[in-house]
């Protein structure tokens, strides 16, 4: 059995270049940090965005005017597509992953939400890694997660993580512009910290992913208000999701203070 279970979250902004295609180096780097945590029984659940871009990758411009037709589709066919990047990259490192697709329904207390759990019990226990993102395909306005930084709190919050770490494209959370020579990250805030005045949320084109860094900070105020350490930093960052299971000062920690 594992020690730890760690939920890490990574953005379409992680995994795509500055052309929003998807860089295979990048979840190389990921899936060889997961299976480095699995060899020091940590074990992962991924919460993985990617399927939008994957889709229009192959699409190109749909032709679809409905905004969210457009997205079932391109997410439809570019789930399975994220699936085969990580299925055979977790075959080199000599692992094994899984597809995880729920709707925000499925976590509301019944049968579906006892299916998951029972089902992401098994798949860890056989130290399979369960790869989930939702459900585009099937999901809309009432039953879609805000975002995935959603998704992957309620599932810290489902299986009572040891860590939630989201992954972005920048350092974590500065105390001004991160484009300004004297911001400066801030490393560790609370639970219930008002980090309203940080927080500027930039335009972003289709595909791009929803969430931004005001919604990733307050999931993981959420998830670090449950007793969930929770970690917002750079997914293209060399080794950062080791630096963080080895204590070192990197990103933003939100967490109680002991």
């Amino acid at each position: 059995m594992y020690k730890q279970l760690v939920v890490i979250k990574v953005g379409t902004n992680v995994m795509t270049n500055k052309d929003n295609r998807i860089v295979r180096p990048v979840l190389n780097n990921l899936v060889q940090q997961i299976a480095e945590l699995y060899e020091r029984g940590i074990i992962t659940i991924l919460v993985s965005s990617g399927s939008v871009i994957a889709g229009k990758e192959v699409l190109g411009k749909a032709k679809i005017k409905d905004k969210t037709q457009r997205r079932q589709v391109y997410s439809a066919i570019g789930q399975p597509r994220m699936m085969r990047h990580y299925y055979n990259i977790f075959n080199d490192y000599g692992m094994k992953c899984a597809q995880v697709l729920p709707t925000k329904r499925d976590f509301n207390p019944g049968v579906h939400r006892d299916n998951m759990i029972n089902c992401l019990v098994g798949l860890l226990s056989e130290g399979v890694i369960p790869i989930a993102n939702e459900d585009d395909a099937v999901s809309v306005s009432m039953s879609m997660f805000s975002d995935n930084d959603e998704l992957a709190t309620l599932l810290a919050q489902l299986m009572k993580a040891d860590k939630l770490i989201m992954m972005t494209d920048i350092d974590g959370l500065y105390d001004g512009h991160p484009d300004k020579k004297d911001s400066k990250v801030i490393n560790k805030v609370e639970p219930k910290e008002d980090l309203d005045k940080y927080i500027e949320e930039g335009n972003k084109q289709e595909g791009e992913g929803r969430g931004g860094m005001g919604s990733k900070l307050n999931y993981a105020q959420k998830a670090a208000a449950a007793n969930i350490p929770s970690f917002i930093v750079n997914g293209k960052r060399e080794n950062v999701l080791l630096d963080i299971i080895e204590g070192k000062n990197v990103g933003t920690e939100v967490s109680k203070t002991e």
